[in-house]
């Protein structure tokens, strides 16, 4: 299991030339996949709690777009701007086309990389419709597992909330700090998770099935990122 992380963190690392100083690194976790998994996995590590490894995620009312697929569009997108802003990038996935590996090992993707970030694409789902808008979820204070990237979790939720928010102009959620995420627990680097909008609630999912919100979504994440990095969002757009 090392050596198949660690092969799949090489083959998925790209590193842009950088000019005398070792450039940042960033994770895009695209979430969910092509189908979810029901096996369970523990909720951090040495915990006899378990959750399944993934759901499945949700769909447009209207569009009809599986989660997944609009997750990824927007993570490719933002992969693009990162890299030319001069980051590393290292994905979790650059296709929809299998069962999901699970928050255990995208955490660990993560770790392996050495992420300055671990940043979580996901959008919203609801059985009110009338539920909108964005929100930014980071690890709970949970000794043992979180203490170490709480604190710099907690400072780029607020930074990307706010840059992802204004780009989208959705209705403004806030922040949620979550004790059982596994993909929290698991992580040894900074890592959060948006919510770009909801997939139930069919105004903000005619808007994200077009290439235009994607664009802006990938826009504000890509701000907010840089702006927690200390860099420069001008090569963001």
């Amino acid at each position: 299991m090392r050596l198949a992380f660690g092969a799949l963190v090489a083959s998925l690392l790209v590193v842009p030339a950088a000019a005398g100083k070792q450039a940042a690194l960033v994770v895009i976790d695209p979430g969910h996949d092509l189908r979810g998994n029901t096996d369970t996995e523990p909720i951090g590590p040495g915990s006899s709690e378990r959750k399944i490894k993934d759901g499945g995620g949700t769909s447009g009312v209207v569009s009809g777009l599986r989660e997944a697929e609009l997750n990824l569009q927007v993570a490719l997108r933002l992969r693009v701007l990162l890299e030319r802003a001069g980051v590393r990038v290292v994905m979790t996935r650059t296709r929809t086309a299998g069962t999901s590996m699970g928050n255990v090992a995208r955490a660990r993707i993560a770790n392996r990389a050495g992420g300055d970030l671990f940043l979580r694409i996901h959008a919203d789902g609801s059985t009110d419709p009338a539920a909108r808008g964005t929100h930014t979820l980071h690890p709970a204070l949970r000794r043992g597992w979180t203490e170490d990237v709480y604190p710099d979790s907690k400072r780029a939720a607020r930074i990307v909330q706010r840059e992802l928010r204004a780009a989208l102009g959705f209705p403004d959620r806030g922040l949620q700090e979550r004790s059982d995420f596994t993909g929290f627990n698991w992580a040894n680097v900074p890592v959060i998770l948006v919510e770009m909008g909801f997939m139930t609630n069919p105004t903000e999912d005619r808007l994200l099935a077009t290439t235009a919100y994607q664009r802006r979504a990938a826009r504000g994440l890509c701000r907010g990122t840089m702006r927690y990095l200390g860099r420069s969002v001008a090569a963001c757009g």
